[in-house]
């Protein structure tokens, strides 16, 4: 393996010693590296810009060679978590069991092969009245309707966004001017932490109890100076709670001591969620936003989430959009409008919800068969594996080809428990390939608790 940097990733420096003299392009030295074994599975790649910043190569030379590497199967480049070197591909069972090099089990991506088909809303979209009409909707008609009667309070205002995160972004940033400090109701969904450290603020995490977030926790945030609370009702990320709606009523007890604190409400699984969601917003109308996210339950192309509260936030909220005027397209408003009205799409949510379930129970009884201690929320889209030493687990996993969460990016500090992540969205239903891959975490638990007592 080669010389290792502190975050795991192959150096710049060793690299371009390594291909230095080597003929042909560097996509084929890489590969020549990987065959020969001084580059080995989960080895993680530099940079493009620290690779160009070491040697005579270009940008653009770099990304070229690591597309073509991916395509011939040497590596692959996952969103957040680098290029990574991986197995050889006879390594990899074909017969019956999944393919783990071609599942992403990191980043709750939804099946597509469950959600229902866009052909009809989008063609339903094209009928509306308003459209092409020169102007600026912050909300259509249409989708005030189809979401107003389904909204848990009466909100002062509503706005449309891009995807939830888009939206939860925009809501962040109208809350909390850089510098400041928020309070995060934890475990946080992917990249999320990251984005609120890239807008310059400082985080605060709320643990919880069976019941959801904790009021003395949130209260300890708050006397800490958080000037807005991230709160996420539906606990799609629970390592073991579910968020009642007494608890809901106590946070807002706290939140009612502290004037000014502003409460961003992140319903990011949407219609995937099976009753419900409790909310602040009938006792603080005035400082509460909810996101509403629809891409996991339709598709990402959908690409509108839904904000609804706070008058005063989400005019902030819009000014921050492309400096006050941009605005979601009135085909993808309307299209979702149709989706949510539809019965059709309500039995393929309702397929894909039980069915994300079921992968998720499964996957839990196979690793509690072998003795791993695993973990989820009732509600949970993910399922959390405690572990000796994350590093190890997350490189072992990797050589055999298997993408998964590292825990502490979901916690703003250490929980207690090293943790794995790994999305039930992505599972297999067969239980063949739940048992294979309980089998490989089994072994990448063992590995890691071997490598932290050594």
């Amino acid at each position: 393996m080669g010389t290792l940097l502190e975050t795991g990733a192959i150096t710049p420096e060793w690299l371009v010693e390594r291909i230095a003299g080597r003929t042909g392009d560097l996509a084929d030295a890489v590969a020549d590296l990987i065959r020969s074994g001084e580059l080995a599975p989960g080895d993680r790649l530099p940079t493009v810009r620290a690779l160009a910043k070491s040697g005579d190569l270009t940008v653009g030379s770099i990304v070229n060679a690591w597309s073509h590497l991916q395509e011939q199967g040497f590596v692959q480049t996952r969103r957040r978590g680098g290029t990574v070197v991986l197995p050889p591909r006879d390594s990899v069972p074909e017969r019956g069991i999944p393919d783990w090099r071609g599942v992403d089990l990191a980043q709750n991506a939804p099946d597509l092969s469950l959600q229902p088909s866009l052909s009809d809303a989008l063609m339903s979209s094209l009928g509306a009245e308003t459209l092409n009409v020169f102007g600026r909707e912050l909300m259509t008609e249409r989708l005030r309707a189809a979401v107003a009667d389904g909204w848990p309070f009466e909100p002062q205002a509503w706005a449309t966004a891009g995807g939830g995160t888009e939206a939860l972004l925009l809501a962040v940033e109208a809350a909390a001017p850089p510098g400041s400090t928020i309070a995060v109701d934890e475990p946080l969904g992917p990249g999320v932490l990251d984005t609120i450290r890239d807008l310059g603020l400082h985080a605060i995490g709320v643990g919880a109890d069976s019941d959801g977030p904790r009021p003395d926790a949130l209260d300890a945030a708050l006397r800490s100076g958080a000037v807005a609370f991230v709160f996420q009702p539906g606990a799609p990320f629970a390592v073991d709670h579910v968020v009642t709606a007494a608890r809901t009523s106590e946070l807002a007890e706290v939140l009612g001591r502290h004037e000014g604190v502003w409460v961003i409400e992140d319903d990011s699984i949407g219609p995937l969620e099976a009753e419900p969601l409790p909310s602040m917003g009938a006792v603080l109308p005035d400082r509460v936003i909810r996101i509403r996210s629809y891409c996991k339950a339709y598709g990402i192309d959908v690409r509108t989430s839904v904000l609804g509260g706070s008058r005063d936030l989400i005019e902030n909220a819009m000014k921050l959009r492309s400096h006050g005027v941009g605005s979601n397209s009135r085909i993808l408003q309307n299209t979702l409008a149709f989706l949510i009205g539809s019965d059709d799409a309500q039995r393929s949510v309702d397929i894909a919800r039980d069915r994300y379930t079921s992968r998720r129970t499964a996957l839990l009884d196979a690793l509690g068969a072998r003795g791993i201690d695993a973990y989820a929320g009732e509600h949970s889209l993910v399922v959390w594996v405690a572990v000796s030493d994350e590093t190890a687990a997350l490189v072992a996993l990797a050589r055999q080809g298997i993408s998964v969460g590292a825990g502490s990016r979901s916690f703003v500090e250490p929980s207690g428990l090293n943790l794995l992540r790994i999305s039930a969205t992505q599972l297999p239903d067969e239980s063949e390939g739940i048992d294979q891959l309980a089998d490989l975490v089994a072994t990448a638990v063992a590995e890691s608790a071997r490598e932290y007592f050594d």
